[in-house]
């Protein structure tokens, strides 16, 4: 069967277990291809080919709703429902998501990118569907490695006790994005209700069933018998526990396996929960050596999986070594991070500390009040999680650490614009979300040596630290980023002494906008000043849109701010009273963020200046390339010289 004549899953429905096997190899072909060219997640994807198969064949999707956890693992699901004519365009710039997304298809329940949410949201929808009279199952797909966030285990608690109607898939390939070593992964490894038990299990209650009469009301009985029977013989099973009837684990390559076991429990009127071994970067051998590495890939060489490497250093690199160096001055130092070591910059440090590192699995709530723990025993816990993953770890940042009294340092990877992954992982949010909180000190380093500075600075800060950064090399930096460091103040900028760097040196540099790109007249014998203020994570735009104005004979400075909060007001006050215009960016929302506050600042302090604020608008922020995100934000660098032009 051609992958394109996939229309829907009523297509592969009436398929032989031979043609089902051609399929499965068709489809990783398919996926490698497509990650190889696009980059993308694909061990998780190599690894549930079959499964997925499996469950559109027994399930009637979207009659029956197949909810997946974080969704990274769906691109076959993608296929199965008519969007392989789409896969090229997967992950690109209004191109289909690399995760399930709504309003892509009926058969995507959620727009999903978080871990551990499966389960509360296929329990609400079961439930709403069972007060309503709907028709169809919901089942959940979870890995492993989302069982360690304290979420799911609280929809588990509470499915045990009022669904009928849900059925929970355990992906256990024993792994979440890197190996787990914690207690779910040693837990689901001891399982003991193996197939023989099952295998018994089904037939007693086929045969009860045919009874005469007496059939199905004693099968009840023998229900609340046989959870008696396990509570004995099998009582480390958590998932009996909390009201699930238990299945597994079963082999999660084996279709005609899986396609038994799946209609069986689809007659069920109880809550199931199904255990499936898989293996993550399976059929694709460089991903079933090093599956971490192959999770979330860019583009790849298919022939031996090699990465195309740019010699150009990244915030998350300069993080990783400079954490190294602080590490080895002081002793009271400890790293955590939430399944995210090699994506945070971690790696090094665990291996070289590793007494000192700590992976709390996918539970940024616990890693934050963890690190509060810590540092109330006198420890400097340094918290590496991704910006969008830290908004689940809000109310921990304000209770159990700010008003704690106590002082961890927060690495935000990947704020403001990040590149392929779509709206659930923008880093868009943290500045409005983060900066109301009392005593807490906000900073965004704009190049690697800021970076520096700013971990130098924050392990000798007796209140918590949050340091953002993008996803992004490092712009050059010449003398721009060496002055001194002051609690609140930034970096004047005079870019008419502001020199290109030469090809060699390290660092990125954004192109100057053109004429044609800018789109309004450039003023003659001009004489206003002019300022741009901004974030670290947006200095490469804001300083070609600066150029721009400089190479037309136009005055242009810019003021990077370094410190978000706390502020300087006065000295920031005494530098906007020399400028005529002032242009406001940032790269993050602009309801809630650092512009929208500095220029109320200026209206309190009657600093009448034409201004400008240029931030993300009040939406979310859908997938594409850094360059392209920007663009449509309003945030390239000939929209920002248009901007400043227009005052």
């Amino acid at each position: 069967m051609n992958l394109d004549d996939i229309k829907s899953p009523a297509d592969i429905k009436n398929l032989s277990q031979k043609e089902l096997k051609q399929l499965a190899s068709d489809i990783r072909e398919r996926i490698i291809s497509v990650v190889a060219k696009n980059g993308g997640h694909l061990a998780s994807n190599l690894g549930v080919v079959e499964l997925t198969i499996a469950l559109h064949r027994v399930f009637n999707s979207p009659g029956d709703a197949i909810v997946w956890d974080v969704s990274h693992q769906a691109y076959t699901h993608k296929i199965l429902t008519g969007r392989n004519a789409e896969l090229d365009s997967l992950r690109t710039h209004g191109g289909i998501s690399g995760f399930t997304r709504h309003e892509e298809s009926p058969h995507d329940w959620f727009d999903s990118g978080h871990a551990s949410a499966s389960i509360s949201q296929a329990l609400g929808l079961a439930t709403g569907r069972a007060l309503s009279g709907s028709e169809g199952r919901v089942i959940a797909v979870i890995g492993d490695g989302a069982l360690t966030g304290g979420l799911a285990f609280e929809a588990l608690a509470h499915a045990g006790q009022i669904s009928d109607n849900l059925i929970v898939i355990v992906n256990d390939n024993e792994m979440s994005i890197e190996h787990n070593d914690g207690t779910v992964s040693r837990y689901l490894s001891r399982m003991t209700m193996t197939g023989p038990y099952q295998n018994l299990r089904w037939g007693l209650e086929t045969a009860i069933d045919k009874i005469p009469l007496i059939g199905k009301p004693f099968n009840k009985f023998f229900f609340r018998l046989k959870r008696g029977i396990k509570a004995v013989f099998f009582p480390s099973n958590l998932f009996v526990d909390f009201g699930f009837e238990y299945v597994g684990p079963l082999n999660g390559h084996d279709m005609e396996e899986l396609e038994m076991i799946l209609n069986r429990v689809k007659k069920l009127r109880r809550p199931v929960v199904v255990h499936v071994k898989t293996q993550k970067g399976r059929g694709y051998s460089p991903a079933e050596n090093d599956p971490a590495s192959f999770h979330g890939i860019g583009p790849f060489n298919i022939s031996d999986g090699k990465v195309e490497k740019y010699d150009r250093l990244s915030f998350t690199e300069v993080f990783s070594e400079k954490i190294l160096d602080l590490a080895e001055k002081h002793e009271n130092i400890v790293a955590i991070t939430a399944s995210m070591k090699k994506g945070t910059g971690l790696s090094k440090f665990a291996y070289r500390y590793p007494d000192r590192f700590y992976d709390v699995g996918i539970a940024e709530e616990h890693a934050v009040t963890f690190a509060g723990g810590l540092a109330k025993a006198g420890m400097k816990p340094v918290v590496a999680i991704y910006s969008t993953f830290m908004q689940r770890a809000v109310d921990q940042l304000i209770h159990d650490v700010a008003l704690q009294g106590v002082a961890p340092i927060f690495i935000l990877d990947r704020s403001g614009a990040v590149p392929d992954d779509g709206e659930t992982h923008q880093g868009v949010f943290d500045i409005a979300l983060l900066r109301p909180v009392p005593d807490v000190s906000l900073l965004a380093p704009a190049s690697a040596e800021e970076l520096r500075l700013s971990l130098d600075w924050a392990i000798e800060q007796d209140v918590p630290v949050i340091i953002r950064y993008p996803k992004s090399s490092c712009p050059y930096e010449q003398h721009v980023f060496s002055s001194p460091f002051q609690i609140g103040r930034g970096v004047l900028i005079h870019m008419n002494e502001f020199r290109l760097p030469d090809e060699e040196e390290d660092g990125i540099v954004i192109n100057t906008p053109k004429e044609t790109d800018v789109g309004v007249p450039i003023p003659e014998n001009n004489d206003k000043k002019r300022l741009f203020v901004c974030t670290g994570g947006i200095f490469p735009e804001v300083s070609a849109a600066a150029r721009f104005l400089i190479e037309h004979g136009l005055s242009c400075d810019i003021y990077n701010l370094r410190f978000l909060k706390p502020l300087d007001k006065e000295y920031f006050i005494e530098i906007a009273r020399q400028y005529d215009d002032i242009v406001f960016v940032e790269d993050g929302i602009r309801i809630g963020g650092i512009g929208t506050y500095l220029e109320s600042l200026l209206n309190r302090y009657h600093v009448n200046r034409n201004t400008a604020v240029c931030g993300f608008r009040d939406t979310f922020v859908p997938q594409g390339k850094r360059s392209e995100i920007l663009e449509d934000a309003h945030l390239s660098p000939a929209y920002l010289a248009r901007k400043m032009l227009s005052l």
